[in-house]
């Protein structure tokens, strides 16, 4: 019999959900832009996607149950979740309401952080597929990282393991470093942009956003160029703490950073192999994502299949 189950990807801006089967093959999918929605509103919507794959299901077939990312932390305790880009979801209680909503029909729901599901995705059906320990570094507004060691999902006495933007890498503290973190800071998406704008003289043009400053970047701007140059030695010495840490086999760069900063793979490799632990180094493999935004809702898909 063929076994099927939900996979649920929330983000900051859109849901993305898909019926799939336990090969991860998608056989029908739903994608809705969240515009501006906040509180139960959200929560709605997840459950009327839910309610709405279950009907596509084929008759005579098993149901597994739902898997979920959520763009935030998952308490562990209470299973509520923390979601700060999505008004209403600072302790919002979205396994109670799914219980409410789904009644006795309720099936086995699991729940995670999206980094949680990046890793779980990619080494699923990506490109580090049945590798056991393998960590994302997901680099777009913000930076996270969801590390899988020795088959297990490495999630931290609060679930908040992987807060790696908050990994201090320069010598001094700044209060800049106070809301985001070190790491995010000076080379998430949001924090290139903005270091960008602090080098632009005065009365200079200003970058809006980091496709802009890609695009500086490749017309030869001495501002992007001197970004770029301090986001790759970022990058290099997160992989090599990740590395000297966590030992994996991969790592694997993904988020709308990587993307354009794909192009840097070599230089982050040559940063990273200076600061890490030498034989741990030598045995890991860097590469960017193939799943791209897929990433989430695939390793959400899985987690409808087994607690991992």
């Amino acid at each position: 019999m063929v076994n099927y189950g939900i996979g649920i990807d929330l983000g900051g801006t859109k849901l993305s959900a898909a019926l799939m089967d336990e090969n991860g093959q998608i056989f029908s999918r739903h994608d809705s832009l969240l515009s501006k929605k906040q509180g139960d509103e959200v929560g709605n919507l997840i459950i009327t996607t839910i309610q709405n794959l279950i009907e596509e299901l084929p008759e005579g077939v098993s149901f597994s149950g739902i898997g979920i990312s959520v763009p935030g932390i998952v308490q562990r305790a209470t299973g509520r979740i923390w979601a700060p880009n999505i008004p209403g979801w600072t302790d919002y209680p979205l396994p109670e309401r799914l219980n409410e909503s789904l009644g006795t029909r309720s099936p086995t729901v699991r729940i995670e952080s999206d980094r949680t599901c990046y890793i779980l995705g990619e080494t699923w059906k990506g490109i580090a597929k049945g590798l056991q320990d393998a960590i994302y570094l997901s680099v777009g507004t913000g930076i996270g990282a969801g590390i899988l060691s020795g088959g297990t999902i490495i999630r931290g006495h609060e679930g908040i393991a992987g807060a790696v933007g908050w990994m201090a890498l320069s010598t001094r503290f700044r209060k800049d470093f106070k809301s985001c973190g070190n790491f995010e800071f000076q080379a998430s998406g949001s924090g290139m942009v903005r270091f960008a704008n602090q080098l632009v003289p005065m009365g200079g043009k200003t970058f809006k956003d980091a496709p802009a400053l890609f695009s500086a970047f490749e017309q030869g701007h001495p501002v992007a160029k001197r970004v770029m140059r301090e986001a790759v030695r970022a990058w290099g010495k997160s992989v090599a703490n990740l590395v000297s840490v966590f030992n994996p086999s991969m790592i694997i760069f993904g988020g709308g950073i990587f993307g354009p900063a794909a192009q840097f793979l070599p230089e982050i490799l040559r940063e990273a192999t200076l600061w890490a632990q030498p034989i741990s180094m030598s045995h890991v493999s860097i590469g960017i994502s193939s799943l791209k935004g897929d990433a989430g809702l695939l390793g959400a898909g899985r987690l409808s299949f087994k607690e991992i």
